[in-house]
């Protein structure tokens, strides 16, 4: 017998139905709202794009109990007001054209969303308007316009948020981090609109009050990163304008020295609307690599003006990720514009440095947070490093020859001839302490060297001036060296044989587990040929045998750079001292060395005063 046909729709999945409009809308809501702080983002950007130029935003218990933002843009009338919580109704794409999107709320998705898992009020007067309306919303349930008191703009208020979908409240984390992420976002948008006023009031306190920006656009987002990031990177942001093939960047990038153990420093816009693009957050350590570790941030706040047609922002129900037409031209815009910037910083270092070695030196200071610690081997990248740079680098020894020791005691006077030295900038050396820093005089202060990390960028800025001119110059061995290896490393280096030779790294292979050594480069001195070559076989084992060293050039020459600098423990004369200051004026990025951590600290007179009680 045929068995009888099966009428249970839960058992049938080639039936197919249509699902109610509210769970519809509490779908959309999950991809759409999935924390307060969305909701807090959808609604600030409605305000925005209604031309406010205030608006305030008041939470309490993190988000989950309320949310009202209120601005006094131009307002909804009371038939705008149902339409608005119907899905997919805008009035932002007045000519259904998705490549000519000119504001943050496009999708018509985010209050009929939000309403779906809330109850949800919104208060409007449109400009021009006697009365206000008011409509309520509850889970979905949509009410009749009725009239309500408010002076101008619109007043959106959210209560028991994810209250219809109650699972959606175990993904929810504590008050605070739900807090700290609303806050997040409102700084966000701020950063993008500085002539706009915001307010954020939670449950005790207002961490967020901030005044609309006077004056031009540059000053007023200055004003406005300085009050959101704080003076430090006010104090040490270089300002970046740059345009390729249609697209603006400005902004501004703040020197290596500041940085952080994150990337939450980061903020980057694109058209006003603020994104987390890999696009562009690979540009970003492209451009630093040349001064940071892997593990440290630059703090940046860029914001990218495209074309609408060369950009799309609707490909992610948050609007927080953007697909570029040519991201190739984006990547190189930011890199070539950060890397000019620093570059032209020269040896400046962020003033922090020496604000956080003013606090180690009072009771209870703590070393800064910003510095990296411990070893580590840098990312540098040299194929893009394009902009050459013409600095004389001259010094009465050749770089990294071998200087007297002796046993003698750790601070040792070295007062300069050249009394006009203390006009320079790195002013005029005066001792060294411990055979490792220098002591220099300013004219307004004083400024510490640590020796080895200087010399160390010197020398990696010269082996990518060559590398752009050509190639590294080769100084031959009297004796070549062989160096016993493990067979697989000495076959890794004997295999990049051709590829070293283009740094001036000389090898043969020389029976199984051994590499010879006939030239080494000859901008490296006098040199530890055997540590050299093992660090190299190191770093050629973390690199896939297809990659192309030349790729890879940034890792290589930066440890050569640091075999070849001048090491800590060696005793250096005034004239050398001296020289090495001069030589870092002259030198771009000598700040900070190849790791990230700066080269030197600068204290200014009224600093060190006050570390005596004079001030």
């Amino acid at each position: 017998m045929l068995a009888a046909p099966q009428t249970s729709t839960s058992s049938n999945p080639t039936l197919i139905r249509r699902l109610p409009s509210v769970l519809v809308n509490q779908i959309a809501a999950g991809e759409v709202v999935e924390r307060p702080a969305a909701a807090v983002k959808e609604l600030v950007e409605n305000a925005l794009d209604a031309g406010a130029a205030r608006i305030d935003v008041t939470i309490r218990d993190g988000g989950r109990s309320f949310i009202a933002v209120a601005d006094d843009g131009h307002g909804m009338d009371p038939d705008a007001l149902v339409l608005a919580m119907e899905r997919h109704a805008t009035s932002k794409l007045p000519d259904d054209d998705l490549q000519a999107i000119q504001s943050l709320g496009f999708r018509g998705e985010a209050l009929p969303s939000i309403g779906a898992v809330s109850r949800l009020t919104l208060i409007s007067r449109a400009e021009g308007a006697g009365e206000a309306w008011q409509l309520a919303v509850d889970s979905g349930v949509v009410g009749t316009p009725k009239p309500a008191a408010l002076a101008k703009g619109t007043r959106v208020e959210i209560r028991d948020l994810f209250y219809a979908t109650p699972a959606r409240l175990k993904f929810l984390k504590s008050v605070r981090s739900e807090l700290a992420a609303c806050i997040d976002v409102v700084n966000r948008l701020a950063m993008a609109h500085p002539h706009v006023a915001f307010s954020l009031q939670d449950d005790q306190r207002r961490p967020i009050q901030l005044n609309a920006g006077q004056g031009e656009l540059l000053d007023a987002r200055l004003a406005r990163l300085a009050a959101i990031l704080g003076r430090d990177f006010a104090d040490n942001a270089l300002p970046v304008a740059a345009e390729r093939q249609g697209i603006r960047l400005d902004g501004y990038a703040a020197l290596p020295t500041l940085n952080r153990a994150n990337s939450l420093s980061q903020y980057l816009f694109v058209n006003g609307r603020p994104v987390r693009d890999k696009v562009l957050i690979g540009a970003l350590r492209g451009a630093y690599a040349d001064f940071l570790a892997r593990d440290r941030y630059p703090m940046v706040a860029l914001f990218l003006t495209v074309p609408e047609d060369q950009v799309d922002v609707n490909v992610h129900p948050a609007k927080s990720e953007v697909r570029f037409r040519d991201p190739g031209v984006v990547r190189g815009l930011i890199v070539g514009a950060l890397r000019q910037v620093l570059a032209e910083a020269g040896h400046r270092a962020s003033s922090t440095v020496g604000g956080a070695a003013l606090g180690a030196m009072r009771p209870g200071g703590a070393p800064p947070s910003s510095w990296p610690t411990g070893p580590s081997r840098p990312s540098l990248a040299l194929a893009e490093a394009g902009r050459a740079w013409q600095a004389p680098i001259e010094d009465p020894r050749a770089p990294g020859a071998t200087l007297p020791m002796a046993d003698q005691p750790s601070a040792r006077a070295e007062i300069s001839t050249d009394e006009t030295a203390v006009a320079h900038p790195l002013g005029a050396a005066r001792a060294q302490i411990h055979e490792t820093y220098i002591l220099a005089q300013t004219q307004d202060g004083m400024v510490i060297v640590d020796q080895h990390a200087a010399h160390e960028r010197l020398v990696y800025e010269r082996f990518k001036q060559a590398l752009i001119d050509g190639g590294v110059a080769s100084q031959g061995l009297l004796l070549p060296e062989v160096i016993e290896l493990a067979e697989a490393d000495a076959d890794r280096l004997a295999a990049r044989q051709a590829e070293l030779a283009e740094l001036g790294l000389e090898i043969e292979a020389f029976g199984p587990g051994a590499i010879v050594v006939r030239a080494v480069p000859a901008l490296l001195g006098q040199t530890d040929t055997a540590g050299l070559i093992r660090d190299l076989a190191d770093q050629l084992a973390e690199l896939d045998q297809a990659t192309a060293l030349r790729e890879r050039l940034d890792q290589v020459a930066s440890t050569m750079a640091c075999h070849g600098s001048v090491r800590a423990g060696r005793r250096l004369t005034a004239e050398e001292m001296n020289a090495l200051l001069r030589q870092m004026e002259a030198t771009p990025h000598s700040g900070q060395c190849n790791h990230g951590r700066p080269t030197y600290v600068s204290l200014g007179l009224a600093d060190i005063e006050r570390l005596f009680g004079r001030r």
